[in-house]
């Protein structure tokens, strides 16, 4: 049986790069030769987690390459051809998915599977996929662009859901200009003709998200609430994504609103949102709140014609799979500029 090189997470905490069997496919399946394999700060809520349902699992949910083989029963993809490998292993027939709402199947509580988060993943040399979670890049590279799988997606899905608080002449509010953020930035650019008002802590990204289109790029300080208000006459912007999600960028997120507008939490950093639902609270009336999961089919065939256009471009910092467990320390150690990307 062939062997390939796979990081794998065998027990909590502990990740490894070791040989594995080369995935068999079946009639409707896909198998893709990995040509890059994003990193994710999910990846290191799970390997933190005390207890996992699977070990040993291969991680990489963030997914592109090339088709190597397919099942007899496959039709849309050949050999060679450059693909992406979308987030949500939805069941496609509930009435959620019937919607264009995979990302909410019921079939699966409104968390549907993703590879490297349950089936095994990208961070390998190769992966079985079946067809119906597969689209064409076309001419598009596939290395740069695995990150699409879910730092494009996830940014896209969470702008789209505030489309209506996205009008000419509104603010918009990005926290964070990590691996999503900065895909937020160049998102909202491409797709809105709003202010885009750019928070972070390292000055190294705040001038990234200058470089991107931001409108005006500050630190994520003591002065950040002030200097916002003071950025939209005192009310306040019309939408926030918080993209990191800890404490100090919720509270930033919570101050920074204008009344009716969109709020979005993204980012898993542990924060917490309180207020009451009546008499005097920090959160305006009409504020919109949402826990922004995954993204669409439709989210995601965006993303790539926004990539297409020269529109999205995905900020990288390379390592070879064998270092993947460098790249794991230096994600966790904030050392990340845009998105770790494996290449095997």
């Amino acid at each position: 049986m062939p062997l390939m090189r796979a990081l794998q997470l065998v027990r909590p905490g502990e990740i490894t790069i070791q040989d594995v069997p080369v995935p068999e496919i079946r009639v409707d399946e896909v198998l893709v030769k990995l040509a890059g394999a994003g990193l994710c700060a999910s990846d290191l809520h799970v390997l933190h987690m005390p207890n996992w349902p699977r070990y040993p699992m291969t991680f990489g949910h963030e997914t592109s390459g090339y088709v190597a083989a397919v099942g007899e029963k496959v039709r849309r993809f050949s050999e060679g051809e450059a693909v992406l490998v979308y987030l949500v292993w939805a069941c496609g027939r509930c009435r959620a998915c019937l919607e264009g709402r995979d990302n909410a199947c019921l079939t699966h509580n409104g968390a549907p599977p993703c590879p490297g988060l349950g089936p095994d993943g990208g961070m390998a040399e190769f992966v079985k996929v079946p067809e119906r979670f597969l689209d064409s890049l076309g001419d598009l590279d596939p290395t740069a662009q695995a990150p699409l799988a879910d730092a494009g997606l996830t940014a896209y899905h969470a702008i789209e859901g505030a489309r209506s608080r996205l009008t000419p002449g509104s603010t918009a509010v990005v926290l964070g200009v990590g691996g999503l953020g900065h895909l937020a930035i160049q998102i909202l650019k491409a797709t809105a003709s709003v202010r885009i008002i750019a928070v972070d802590s390292s000055d190294e990204k705040i001038a990234l998200a200058r470089r991107l289109g931001a409108d005006e790029a500050l630190a994520s300080d003591e002065n950040a609430v002030v200097r916002i208000r003071e950025m939209t006459g005192g009310h306040g912007a019309d939408a926030v994504f918080d993209f990191v999600g800890v404490q100090p960028t919720v509270d930033i997120a919570r101050d920074v609103l204008a009344p009716d507008a969109a709020l979005r939490f993204i980012g898993l950093g542990g924060g917490v949102l309180t207020y009451p639902v009546a008499g005097v609270s920090p959160i305006p009336w009409g504020v919109d709140i949402r826990r922004s999961y995954g993204g669409t089919r439709k989210d995601q065939l965006a993303v790539i014609e926004l990539a297409k256009a020269g529109q999205l471009v995905v900020e990288t910092q390379r390592y070879d799979l064998e270092d993947g467990l460098q790249a794991f320390a230096d994600l966790e150690a904030g050392k990340i500029s845009g998105r770790a990307l494996l290449v095997p």
